[in-house]
């Protein structure tokens, strides 16, 4: 009878002890997990922001420096290259070696009869240059050159009193048509504007230029 009494308090003892083993077990496991599942809900809201704050940062594109200056081609200035350069009459007074005029003119706007523009024509000796200053662009436009000495020279040096094969060799170096005659050689506009520069020759060399642009 003492026999059975005590199999039966250790069976109840060896089932308590199971009991707590196993809630403690549940426990553990259930702490381990809940942080996990916080950390992943915690996790995931950040990368949705991350993913709305990725966006293309435009005034920073507008902040960055500008680029080179901007160049003109051969027969749109046969002067100068440089389109900053090409608004201010100080880059044609800075080229011409010899003494000149400015007269400065009022016109009025062909697309706009209430706007006033301003034609300035620069001359020195029997030479001119004519340029189209638009009041709402800022732009110089070179309009009309008629040069009859060498008060002033093109690009790469072209000017009055060079010789017709140096003057060829020269203008091969841009993209231009070059049309030749004993008397003249003229650069016209491969595409584009119609624009053209026209060498006249005097016992093979040149003795005037004419450049007649195109603006609208």
């Amino acid at each position: 009878m003492l026999h059975l009494l005590s199999l039966s308090l250790r069976h109840r003892y060896s089932l308590s002890v199971r009991l707590l083993v196993l809630l403690l077990l549940i426990s553990t496991t259930a702490g381990a997990c809940r942080p996990e599942d916080t950390q992943e809900e915690h996790t995931e809201e950040p990368r949705e922001r991350k993913q709305q704050r990725i966006e293309p940062d435009t005034l920073l594109a507008r902040r960055q420096p500008a680029g080179p200056p901007a160049k003109i081609d051969f027969l749109g200035n046969p002067f100068l290259s440089d389109y900053r350069q090409s608004k201010k009459l100080d880059a044609y007074f800075a080229r011409i070696n010899t003494d000149f005029t400015l007269d400065a003119d009022p016109i009025e706007n062909i697309h706009r009869p209430s706007v006033t523009d301003t034609i300035y024509t620069i001359r020195f000796g029997e030479s001119v240059i004519e340029l189209y200053a638009p009041t709402q662009t800022g732009d110089l436009l070179l309009q009309v050159a008629d040069i009859r000495n060498a008060g002033i020279a093109l690009r790469n040096n072209m000017k009055v009193g060079m010789g017709q094969p140096e003057l060829m060799t020269k203008l091969k170096n841009f993209d231009v048509r070059i049309l030749q005659t004993n008397s003249e050689i003229v650069a016209t506009s491969v595409e584009g504007a119609p624009t053209s520069l026209r060498f006249f020759l005097k016992n093979g060399k040149v003795n005037r230029i004419r450049y007649e642009g195109y603006v609208d």
